[in-house]
């Protein structure tokens, strides 16, 4: 592991002051259950790492504008163990997944989000597009547990978060934070801006489907932050009869990361489904809304039947790589098990 600055803000400002120092070559510590692997492989070189954990403003969760808000470093654990979140099934529904007493304990939701991919030529040091001399090592290599969807283009690594599938599904938004300077009593700016700018702290509300993105290069990252850019909150609209499961197809258990997941919300009136959004796992570089499906399923009665044909519309353009087709099916079976999941109709048909 290389020597790096350790820096612990008790503010929002003052981390984002933080964060961009350094040319913006730092990084965020909030659970740290990923970056420390990635600081010991030498995958992330900071020159200073930023702990928001002492950062009271991003902790708790509550009540907020006719929704779930929950802050940044908020643990799973708290997340689970919070009345106002026994609504949100699909959230719970991975931590129940995660066997792993340490990810609980100390994991956020935003530090998954923020998760950068599992893949092992990644984390063996080809950056993200796995590219050598040219020609793709995801392509003509083991590619296994590589993405079936969006991959058409040079990224082919499958998006790591476990959350994003169900907050997505439920419409979820996240607050990133800014710092902007501002001009005082009309001034210019001079060299140094000394007396004349003053730092404001400017937020944006993102709704979460849009803060991911495929990299073409290897220098754009998986998400929309920048350099000296903070996410401190996630907020989630009312559940109110929304239903809500998620599915995850997992090989072995603890830290295992699933091969795929289906997070589904439907929302249901006279035995008819009224509104449904489904979104997919570990199959694209980016969570993947199955939109065609979703749409298709409004208006139906949800049963085993039409639950399994959502699935196979959902993967209906799926292109598998050379080694990694059976991932179709499980994806597939990961949607249809997380509608009838939804509906508490698993039981049923297993």
């Amino acid at each position: 592991m290389r020597s790096f600055e350790y820096a612990s803000p008790e503010t929002e400002a003052e981390a984002l002051e933080l964060l961009a120092e350094h040319g913006g070559n730092t990084a965020v510590l909030a659970g740290g259950t990923d970056l420390m692997n990635l600081l010991k492989r030498d995958v992330v070189q900071p020159a200073r790492v930023v702990d928001i954990k002492n950062i009271s403003s991003l902790r708790g969760i509550k009540l907020h504008d006719n929704g779930l808000l929950i802050g940044a470093s908020t643990t799973l654990d708290e997340l689970n163990e919070s009345a106002l979140a026994a609504d949100y099934r699909s959230l719970t529904d991975v931590i129940e997944g995660i066997r792993s007493i340490q990810i609980t304990a100390n994991g956020t939701l935003a530090g998954d989000l923020c998760q950068l991919p599992h893949c092992w030529y990644y984390r063996n040091g080809h950056g993200l597009l796995a590219m050598q001399n040219g020609e793709s090592l995801v392509a003509t290599g083991d590619n296994r547990y590589h993405a079936i969807l969006g991959n058409s283009g040079p990224a082919k690594f499958v998006s790591s978060s476990r959350f994003a599938p169900p907050m997505i599904a439920w419409d979820a938004k996240v607050r990133v934070v800014r710092r902007q300077w501002s001009v005082v009593s009309g001034q210019l700016p001079n060299a140094t801006g000394n007396g004349q700018r003053t730092t404001d702290l400017h937020e944006e509300w993102l709704p979460l489907e849009y803060f991911f993105i495929t990299p073409k290069t290897n220098s754009q990252g998986v998400t929309v932050l920048k350099p000296g850019q903070l996410i401190t909150h996630l907020w989630l609209p009312a559940a109110q009869e929304t239903r809500s499961a998620t599915y995850e197809v997992l090989q072995l258990e603890g830290l295992d990361q699933p091969q795929v997941s289906a997070a589904a919300c439907v929302g249901i009136e006279g035995g008819i489904v009224r509104t449904a959004k489904i979104v997919l796992g570990h199959v694209a570089p980016t969570p993947w809304i199955a939109h065609e499906a979703s749409r298709w399923l409004v208006g139906q009665k949800l049963t085993a039947d039409t639950a399994e044909t959502a699935g196979q519309i959902a993967l209906a353009k799926a292109t598998p790589l050379s080694q990694n087709d059976y991932k179709v099916q499980q994806a597939q079976t990961a949607v249809k098990r997380a509608l009838l999941k939804a509906t508490n109709q698993l039981g049923e048909v297993l």
